[in-house]
């Protein structure tokens, strides 16, 4: 046993503390394995320069900040939503209209959650009030059998190691006329229910190469929610209240040093885990920095877009009614970057956003580095057009990169029914500032510096009240 510099007097609590000093240690052992993913070579950082290296600290700082979150945070027994991505710790390239939250469940249980929306008639197809309070555009609940990230290994996406249980968006969701919603989560579906249900324990079957099939149960580890938000001067947040069945009106068990100590382990691996599988994520499987895999193209190509794709263990998950596409753009100062996004059939959800090189969605509260379909101008056929440069070039739609020479841009088309053809695609060209208006319609808008600056006090105020700044 270590020596301990203030030694409790009791045999017990001797043998606490040094558990305790042990688990404190070790999690910061696991901090500082994150910490080495800033710059060292062997753990695929991006490329070192005075902002990517500033961003690179304030990036882990915001892993451990989620990893306090997760570990200190609901459990099992007494769940609640924490906010699995934030302004705190963005990452993964994030969604700048999406408020994402998570809770950990044990899927052999049963469990209610319990909502209030405002007016949801757009999640029945009906048009969106124009005035007074609106849920949020698009809600989507799913219920994974694990966490993207929390192996520390890329390895963690081979086919079949995770699956969603059970996935229900708001365009089925079952709501009262005052906004009121309750869904039973439970390894199986009770004979005659005829509520909101999620399956939180299900079977897949899956044919391997040689013929041969192999049946898998899962059991959902958490439940995941993504509220978006179009109207950001409109929309609010959901109130929600989950909670396990048999523990409701339960008290909970004494904070004892065997929790204490293994809740400072989980920060610290998960920490370090999740550092290191999104640079190796971004460096291998997005092949942001060059040709990993020989075939003389990157997954994440530069000033152009990758083909469409649904979400899915190729894209460490993402939000199941999701067709993505994305690249990477890099821009001099005296060049700008027109992208057009096309879609044949109407998705419920477009949404436009940059990222830094770290996987951070770059400031979208203080910058127009983010549009969605409603925020911008769309053409009569339904075409979107923004063009991305550095300085505002007064365009409604530009995108601002902030002063980032390269970064992520990714498009998000939500669809709860995928059509079977006729998916949507993005295209780019890059231009000289100088000459932008020869590459755009007569009829683009414009936009004055005090339109600007109303569109960006709309997002200041938005961003406060979905992320509950008072």
């Amino acid at each position: 046993m270590p020596e301990l510099p203030f030694p409790p007097p009791d045999a017990a609590t001797r043998e606490a503390a040094v558990e305790l000093r042990q688990a404190w240690d070790e999690m910061l052992v696991q901090i500082g394995l994150a910490r080495d993913a800033i710059d060292d070579p062997a753990l695929w950082p991006p490329p070192a320069t005075e902002r990517n290296l500033a961003e690179g600290y304030r990036y882990v700082l915001g892993f451990l900040y989620g990893s306090l979150a997760r570990g200190l945070g609901p459990t099992v027994e007494n769940p609640y939503f924490v906010r699995a991505i934030q302004p705190l710790n963005r990452s993964t390239i994030d969604n700048a209209d999406a408020i994402y939250l998570a809770t950990p469940i044990d899927g052999n249980f049963s469990y209610i959650i319990r909502g209030r929306a405002g007016d949801t008639r757009h999640w029945r197809g009906e048009a969106p009030i124009t005035a007074g309070r609106k849920a949020p555009h698009y809600v989507i609940f799913e219920t994974p059998s694990g966490y993207s990230g929390d192996s520390g290994s890329i390895k963690e996406m081979k086919a079949g190691s995770r699956i969603n249980c059970s996935v229900l968006d708001c365009t089925h969701l079952q709501v009262n006329a005052d906004g009121s919603f309750e869904i039973l989560l439970a390894p199986e579906k009770p004979d005659g229910y005829r509520g909101n249900f999620m399956l939180t324990r299900a079977s897949r079957t899956r044919t391997h190469k040689d013929g041969t099939t192999e049946t898998r149960e899962y059991v959902a580890r958490m439940v995941m929610l993504r509220e978006l938000f179009y109207d950001w001067a409109q929309e609010d947040l959901l109130d929600l209240f989950i909670y396990r069945v048999d523990k409701l009106g339960q008290s909970s068990n004494p904070y004892a040093p065997a929790r204490a100590a293994e809740e400072m382990r989980q920060i610290g691996r998960l920490t370090r885990n999740q550092v290191h599988f999104w640079n190796e994520f971004y460096a291998i499987t997005c092949e942001a920095y060059g040709d990993m895999n020989g075939d003389g193209e990157c997954f994440m190509p530069r000033n152009t877009f990758n083909k469409p794709n649904a979400a899915s263990l190729a894209t460490a998950g993402g939000m199941s009614t999701n067709i993505y596409c994305g690249g990477i753009y890099e821009l001099a100062p005296d060049e700008a970057l027109i992208m057009e996004l096309h879609q044949p059939v109407e998705p419920y959800y477009i949404g436009f956003h940059l990222g830094n090189i770290w996987g951070e969605s770059i400031e979208f509260g203080n910058a127009q580095s983010s549009l969605n379909a409603c925020q911008a101008d769309r053409e009569p056929d339904g075409l979107l057009r923004y063009v991305i440069a550095h300085q505002d070039p007064g365009i409604a739609n530009w995108i601002d990169t902030t002063g980032h020479a390269e970064g992520y841009m990714s498009v998000r088309w939500a669809y709860p029914e995928k059509p079977k053809e006729n998916w949507p695609w993005a295209t780019a060209k890059v231009v000289k500032l100088a000459e932008l208006d020869q590459h755009l319609p007569a009829h683009t808008r414009r936009v004055t510096p005090e339109e600007r600056r109303v569109a960006i006090a709309i997002r200041q105020e938005h961003v406060q009240r979905r992320y509950r700044h008072h």
